[in-house]
């Protein structure tokens, strides 16, 4: 089983939702990025979301879109997120995703890439840009290395392409909340209940929910059909206030 889905799993035998906050490589800055990571970690959550900077990132909002151009001009790229990583191969508690788009990965070579997240303690990639029908040849470069494609739904997937993305899946489905791109919200669409639920019928591995989550409240309404919340926007709006991680997480515990 992908450690993923063993850390989310664990949280949900505590009667906890498994946390899943994202943080852009490098970000607030490179140094203290690392430290935020540890805070993270510290406050419980079950997979930490690691966005590799790209300077077209079409589903990122403004606020994940600005801080990924200041973590590029900081001269952040994948060498130095897989440099960091293994370095600290083993200090996390939690499970480690990598998410971004296909042009940076393709760019380093698909089998370095995931011979890197081997050696760097990665368990899963998201890659926001990648449908279906394309995504074979990065599953199979994936595979040896122990390293699992996430899927990506949401409000207009239909369960017949739900169960395409269901044949294989591990880790966890992520179940995008909204037909947009990341960013806060004060409220999310009312028919998350009903895809929610058919997301559930279609995939054997846990549901997280994401894009527009910001307090716990938010996903209250749907306990029973996710197992864990993917939260970034927020975070990173709360780092750049002068606030830290382990602040932001005080009220998901």
């Amino acid at each position: 089983m992908n450690p993923m889905q063993i850390k989310i799993d664990e949280a949900r035998a505590r009667g906890k939702m498994g946390l899943i906050p994202f943080l852009p490589a490098g970000f607030p800055d490179r140094e203290r990025f690392w430290k935020e990571l540890e805070q993270l970690d510290a406050a419980g959550a079950a997979v930490i979301e690691i966005g590799m900077p790209f300077s077209d990132p079409v589903a990122d909002g403004p606020v994940v879109e600005r801080a990924s151009l200041k973590c590029l001009d900081d001269g952040v790229n994948l060498a130095w997120i897989f440099e960091g990583l293994k370095a600290r191969k083993g200090r996390f508690r939690a499970a480690l995703l990598l998410m971004g788009y296909l042009n940076p990965v393709y760019q380093y070579g698909l089998d370095t890439f995931a011979a890197d997240c081997e050696a760097g303690g990665v368990s899963g990639l998201i890659v926001a840009d990648m449908p279906y029908e394309e995504s074979g040849f990065v599953k199979d470069a994936l595979k040896p290395h122990g390293v699992s494609l996430v899927p990506l739904v949401g409000l207009n997937t239909t369960r017949e392409r739900m169960a395409l993305y269901a044949d294989g899946a591990e880790g966890f489905c992520y179940f995008v909340s909204v037909l947009g791109t990341t960013g806060q919200r004060d409220a999310l669409p009312a028919r998350i209940k009903e895809k929610l639920a058919e997301a559930r019928e279609v995939f054997d591995i846990p549901i997280a929910l994401g894009f527009g989550i910001r307090r716990p409240e938010q996903v209250a309404p749907f306990a029973g059909l996710m197992d864990a919340a993917v939260f970034g926007s927020a975070l990173i709006g709360h780092i750049e206030a002068g606030g830290t991680s382990a602040e932001f997480m005080a009220p998901w515990e």
